[in-house]
């Protein structure tokens, strides 16, 4: 679209509102634009495109799972995304983790969070798949975990890994209890500007 054609393109939209709802629209629309990035921020985002376990403690109900996991043998070799996301495709990870992602805060915006959290369909299939990948050998030749299909183990004819090594990933000590006096890495510096804090308190 040449710059001609475009401007010819917003002023036919311009023309098609009636003049008392122009103003009115440009700040619903600065508003709406203002508050949408506010979430990006405040949300840290960002954090997520990279691979630093932290990133997931920004939702400090994930605290419990980043301490037990850091004491656990897989945090030498792991982190987060190598079991929770899945590894065939760069976008296929992204798309996935954005899905997963709206699915966890719609779950902590209208405060439904399970006592214990277990994870969708479509995760653990990544998650059994991801398992399968690093332990090739061991889950096709030995057990039969690699050859599990993963209808029959949403429906308990068949396990995943973790039916069996429930305490493998996230250690014994992934309760509540043990979260008292984690060492988590909480984000640092709150979201939330100084000025925003006064006004909400």
């Amino acid at each position: 679209m040449s710059e001609r054609s475009s401007c010819g393109f917003f002023k036919g939209i311009l023309d098609a509102i009636p003049s008392k709802l122009v103003i009115p629209l440009f700040l619903l629309t600065g508003v709406a634009a203002g508050l949408g990035l506010y979430t990006i921020y405040a949300s840290r985002v960002f954090s997520y495109l990279g691979d630093d376990p932290a990133a997931c403690v920004n939702c400090h109900i994930m605290s419990v799972s980043y301490q037990s996991w850091s004491k656990s043998s897989h945090a030498n070799w792991t982190t987060c995304k190598d079991c929770h996301v899945p590894q065939h495709s760069k976008l296929g990870a992204l798309l996935f983790e954005a899905r997963d992602g709206l699915h966890h805060a719609s779950v902590l915006l209208s405060d439904k969070v399970p006592p214990a959290p277990r994870p969708l369909a479509p995760a653990t299939r990544v998650i059994q798949d991801n398992c399968v990948r690093c332990h090739t050998k061991l889950t096709t030749e030995v057990v039969s975990a690699g050859h599990a299909k993963i209808d029959d183990i949403l429906h308990g004819r068949d396990k995943a890994c973790w039916d069996c090594h429930r305490h493998v990933p996230h250690t014994k000590n992934s309760g509540l209890a043990s979260a008292q006096g984690a060492n988590v890495p909480y984000p640092s510096a709150s979201p939330v500007p100084d000025w925003l804090r006064n006004i909400i308190r």
